[in-house]
């Protein structure tokens, strides 16, 4: 049966706004996943609250992105923690968003993202007696906790979830297959809800036109790498790889910004690095950039380069496609399933700057080839819309409010 009333979902996003920009600190994939997801929902009548913790003084208490979708800042601890200390205020954390929950008149799911907010919507299951849906986008055991928490307790945390969550969902078919190979977790638990991506913003255009509008000749050779300086996601790679390539004349743009810890010296060993390799004049490092304007930069250039070492899906990777550019990926979770290998663009095997400098020398160099693979690319990301997305989501949202809730395991 449907909802009587419209859907009311508390989302959880504990340690990142989705308003926050990406590439800057915790923000990434999961940002935008999560805020054009809830869009999409509420355009399907949906309620959306987006729970966040506040870690900035000025930040308001409540933002309306639009009808049905807003994003409430919880107070909880210290403005500003490191993410693996945020363990200390779930607990603080989950008072108030139950207190404000209490007060908006209930909801009827609760739908968490990663596994410090699968915490809160772990305990809100038990406390508000609703179901609780979890996706996860990253899982210890797969991508290796770093330096988020002892390791052993995030794998705990996320198990114990795994056995209580209602619904897991996941973006793909890899991602599945990790969780019921890895974790255990009944396929029947397992949703499939792959991203989408905004096509009147990501679309092929005129390459001349956005390399002007990026300062960049209309003649170079550009790979782009867009993401986080961190270890996972390889921008290290990139860089070796370019100095590798046969092709002396092409160009690195690595568009993104610190993040973790360690952030601001990984990004000054990223500018060392480029320096030793003797490529200063060959890469340029800009600063992350508003969601909608990477397309600019997805369009300016010839060829994307995804080194990461581990990926629940890969939105970069879809919204490049999308503007025409070719992707040369690592043969990595949801990259595998996103890039066709040899039709719109090349997956890698091993990962090594060696195999990721020949594969970006064969698309730059074949001009037939990587024209093939702009256009193949461009059609196949017609495959994933959010109101697609949020169709299926919504249909997961009322099976489980349609069946008894299932007893925790």
């Amino acid at each position: 049966m449907k909802f009587e009333t419209h859907r009311r979902v508390a989302i959880i996003s504990l340690h990142t706004s989705p308003l926050a920009q990406p590439g800057v600190g915790d923000s990434g994939g999961m940002n935008v996943y999560v805020r054009e997801m809830a869009s999409a929902l509420a355009q399907q009548g949906t309620e959306c609250v987006v729970y966040t913790r506040a870690d900035a003084a000025d930040l308001p208490r409540e933002v309306v992105v639009e009808p049905g979708h807003r994003v409430v800042y919880i107070q909880a601890g210290p403005y500003h923690l490191p993410k693996e200390a945020l363990t200390d205020i779930v607990s603080e954390f989950i008072e108030a968003v139950v207190a404000d929950i209490d007060a908006r008149g209930g909801v009827d799911a609760v739908h968490a993202h990663y596994w410090l907010s699968g915490e809160v919507g772990h305990a809100l299951k038990h406390r508000l007696d609703v179901p609780f849906i979890v996706t996860f986008h990253t899982l210890a055991r797969i991508k290796g906790a770093g330096g988020d928490i002892e390791p052993g307790y995030r794998e705990a945390a996320e198990a114990a979830q795994l056995g209580c969550a209602d619904a897991v969902c996941v973006s793909c078919e890899a991602e599945r297959s990790e969780l019921v190979d890895h974790y255990g977790v009944p396929a029947g638990r397992v949703a499939i809800v792959s991203p989408g991506v905004e096509h009147a913003i990501f679309g092929p255009g005129d390459r001349g036109g956005a390399r002007r509008a990026i300062g960049e000749h209309e003649d170079s050779q550009l790979i782009l790498f867009a993401g986080r300086i961190q270890a996972l996601k390889g921008p290290d790679v990139a860089i070796r790889a370019l100095a590798l390539m046969d092709n002396r004349e092409a160009r690195l743009l690595v568009v993104g910004g610190a993040s973790g810890v360690d952030g601001r010296e990984q990004e000054q060993e990223m500018r060392l690095l480029a320096d030793e390799l003797g490529l200063s004049d060959r890469v340029r490092f800009i600063a992350p950039q508003p969601h909608h304007l990477l397309s600019t930069y997805y369009r300016a250039a010839d060829v994307i380069a995804v080194p990461s070492r581990s990926e629940s899906f890969g939105l970069v990777a879809l919204e490049a496609a999308a503007c025409g550019t070719p992707v040369v990926a690592s043969a990595v979770g949801g990259l595998t399933s996103l890039v066709e290998d040899g039709v719109t663009g090349v997956l890698v095997q091993s990962r090594t700057p060696s195999a990721f400098a020949s594969a970006l020398d064969a698309v730059l160099d074949d001009v037939a080839m990587a024209t093939s693979m702009s256009m193949a690319g461009a059609v196949a990301s017609l495959d994933y819309s959010w109101t697609a997305a949020a169709t299926r989501l919504n249909n997961l949202y009322d099976e489980l409010r349609s069946t008894a809730l299932l007893e925790c395991r």
